[in-house]
């Protein structure tokens, strides 16, 4: 690092100018990897890692809320970005990590308030999940200019967070008291995870199809190959975690005649994706491998090498937890070792572009009618 901070900023003042979402993703990958931590002898480093990403996550909102209060027509110009728009859906699925953080760590730390809050939060994740998920796929079809050939699995970044919240309510459900109330989420969630792990697929195809007719992203876009893995982790997580809350659930309703139904379901469907996902982490690792051979510039992107990655490592442990299979519980733990590997040294790196604010870049001010509209 540098002595002094900074020195590639005018003055630190540009710092909340040139704030966009895309920092909330180091949020999301410093979250997953406590949880991941949690499902391992190194509960208590994620609960500390938990502890810390909460105050991560309070510095980017108000960060980013300072940059809408300060410089709102700067900020405002998001919406017409076809790339950063995407990154809106980094916000909610940061949050979520926080939420699953109150019920796997919390619980022991402040007892039944923690669940209280998680509640909360967890509504306001939905909101903010569905938002993004009709918001700017809106966006996409009458105000940006896409292109097959320009296309990344960025696209996918608004439409997942609805599963992640999936996930979370499936977490949630069993320490809820009120059975009407487990009820509710229970739909919700399977709800939520219908909103967006078909879509999702749809645009895996899509993307499928790009990468035959014009080959791998640029390098500053190499690490967005891992995004694919993340529906199709967090998706089997989601049922995973559904499945073995619906007997709770429906009982209290008084319709534990479909539990079996529901547990069977979700456990096939999550073994269908969780399947899917290691084409797709085969395919991300050879693609990286191609990558860094040609030369691979580091950005906020590398952490798209965390979250998805984190999010396939926690369905898989939830797999070896159900299925008796030894080898997957040992194919977890190595996926757990390679995604703290690759996090050090994301952070690290992160750390030092923060530092000396080379990574404070909003690329819809580029342009010269930005910039001016931005400092009016």
């Amino acid at each position: 690092m540098t002595a002094l901070p900074f020195t590639h900023l005018d003055s630190p003042r540009e710092i909340v100018r040139q704030f966009t979402p895309n920092w909330f993703a180091a949020s999301m990958g410093t979250g997953i990897v406590a949880l991941v931590l949690a499902q391992t002898p190194l509960k208590l480093a994620g609960q500390g890692l938990w502890l810390a990403n909460i105050g991560l996550f309070m510095l980017f909102t108000g960060l980013y809320a300072a940059r809408w209060i300060l410089f709102p027509h700067g900020a405002r110009r998001i919406f017409d970005h076809p790339v950063m728009s995407m990154f809106l859906g980094c916000a909610p699925m940061a949050l979520a990590t926080i939420v699953n953080g109150f019920l796997v760590f919390g619980v022991d730390l402040m007892g039944p308030k923690a669940v209280e809050i998680a509640a909360t939060l967890w509504r306001i994740d939905v909101a903010l999940s569905v938002g993004c998920g009709l918001l700017v796929p809106f966006l996409m079809f009458t105000r940006h200019d896409h292109g097959i050939d320009r296309m990344t699995a960025v696209w996918l970044l608004p439409i997942v967070p609805a599963e992640v919240a999936a996930a979370s309510g499936g977490l949630l459900i069993p320490h809820l008291a009120d059975p009407a109330l487990k009820l509710e989420v229970l739909v919700s969630s399977y709800a939520l995870w219908a909103l967006s792990v078909p879509l999702a697929l749809g645009v895996l195809v899509i993307l499928v199809l790009r990468m035959a007719l014009h080959k791998l992203p640029e390098a500053s876009m190499a690490a967005t190959s891992w995004l694919a893995l993340g529906p199709l982790g967090t998706g089997a997580l989601a049922l995973l975690m559904l499945g073995e809350a619906a007997p709770g659930a429906l009982a209290g309703a008084g319709l534990g005649a479909y539990a079996d139904a529901f547990r069977g379901a979700s456990l096939l469907g999550a073994v269908m994706l969780w399947g899917y996902g290691l084409w797709w982490l085969a395919t991300a690792t050879l693609a990286t491998l191609r990558q860094v051979k040609l030369g691979l510039p580091f950005n906020l992107g590398w952490w798209g090498y965390t979250f998805p990655l984190g999010a396939f490592t926690l369905a898989t442990l939830r797999l070896a937890g159900l299925l008796p299979i030894p080898s997957l519980m040992t194919f977890g733990h190595l996926l757990a070792a390679a995604l703290t590997g690759v996090w050090l040294i994301v952070a690290a790196r992160t750390l030092q572009g923060a530092w000396s604010g080379a990574l404070f870049h909003a690329p819809c001010l580029t342009s010269e009618k930005g910039l001016k509209e931005a400092r009016a």
